[in-house]
C-alpha cells in the first residue's frame, strides 16, 4: 500500500546537528524499494495560495496557514501497512527536530490488468495486421525507436507509418508471443521491461522469427493508459532488421 510522508519542519529548532538526509534515501529507496520517489519544497514564504469566491480568484502570497511547523519535503512510501510506514517515517532525520506526517492514498483500482490489457492489444492488433487497433494503445506524442526504420519516430501518425511500412513486408497473419513481461507501476507512470518474439511469413516467401526485448513507458491520460515511449532492440540481418530468412 502506498503512503504520504509529509516532511514537516520547524522554524524553531535548531537543525545544524540534524542527521544528512541522503543515508535514509539510500536505505528505503535503492537497498529496501520502500520509499519510490520524493523531493524537498520550497520554504512557505515562497507558496501562493490560492481561493475562489464567488467566481474571483484570490491569491495570497505564503502559506494557507500561519505556524512555525510547515512542510518542508514529501515521500511516497510502498509498505505493507501502516506500521511499517510508521517506522519508515521514525528514520527519517527530520524526525528528531520536527514531525512526520503520514497518511495512506485513497484506494484506487488496481493499474496494472489496465497496462497488461495493451499489451494484449498489441499482440490481437499484430495477428490481425489491424493499425488502427495498434495506434489506439499509444499516446499522440508518443516516442517509439521502431525496428524497421532504425529511427526514432516522433508522434503516433509517424508511428502509423512505420508499421504500415514494417506491414507491408509481411504476408498473412503475425504471431506476437509475450515470453517474459516485468512491470512497475508508479502513480500516473508506469514502465515495462518484455522479451517479445514476433513469427510471420515476408512475401517473398521467407520467414521472420525473432525475439526482442522491448521496454514501454506508460502515462495515465484521465481514466486510461497510453504507450508514450517505447524501445525495441532487436539482432540485425541483411535486409530487414530483426527478421531471420528460411527458405521455404
Amino acid at each position: 500500500m502506498k503512503y504520504m510522508l509529509l516532511v514537516c519542519g520547524d522554524d524553531t529548532a535548531d537543525a545544524s546537528g540534524m542527521a544528512p538526509v541522503e543515508p535514509w534515501v539510500e536505505e528505503l529507496g535503492a537497498e529496501r524499494g520502500v520509499r519510490l520517489h520524493g523531493h524537498r519544497l520550497r520554504l512557505p514564504a515562497d507558496a501562493v495560495t490560492v481561493r475562489v469566491r464567488d467566481g474571483e480568484v484570490l491569491r495570497t502570497d505564503g502559506p494557507f496557514a500561519e505556524t512555525k511547523e510547515y512542510v518542508a519535503g514529501f515521500d511516497i512510501l510502498d509498505c505493507a501497512d501502516m506500521e511499517e510506514a510508521i517506522r519508515a517515517a521514525a528514520k527519517h532525520p527530520v524526525a528528531a527536530i520536527g514531525a512526520m506526517e503520514v497518511r495512506a492514498f485513497w484506494d484506487e483500482e488496481d493499474a496494472e490488468p489496465e497496462i497488461r490489457r495493451l499489451d494484449a492489444e498489441l499482440t490481437e492488433a499484430a495477428r490481425e495486421r489491424d493499425i488502427d487497433r495498434a495506434m489506439a494503445c499509444y499516446a499522440p506524442d508518443v516516442e517509439v525507436f521502431h525496428p524497421v526504420s532504425g529511427l526514432e519516430q516522433s508522434g503516433v501518425d509517424a508511428l502509423r507509418k512505420a508499421e504500415e511500412l514494417w506491414f507491408s513486408t509481411l504476408a498473412g497473419p503475425v504471431d506476437r508471443e509475450v515470453l517474459d513481461f516485468r512491470l512497475r507501476v508508479d502513480e500516473s507512470v508506469a514502465f515495462s521491461h518484455a522479451l517479445v518474439r514476433t513469427r510471420g511469413t515476408l512475401v517473398d516467401g521467407g520467414v521472420l522469427d525473432t525475439t526482442a526485448r522491448v521496454t514501454t513507458g506508460y502515462r495515465a491520460a484521465g481514466d486510461r493508459w497510453q504507450i508514450v515511449h517505447q524501445h525495441t532492440s532487436v539482432p540485425v540481418v541483411a535486409g530487414i532488421p530483426g527478421a531471420e530468412k528460411v527458405p521455404s
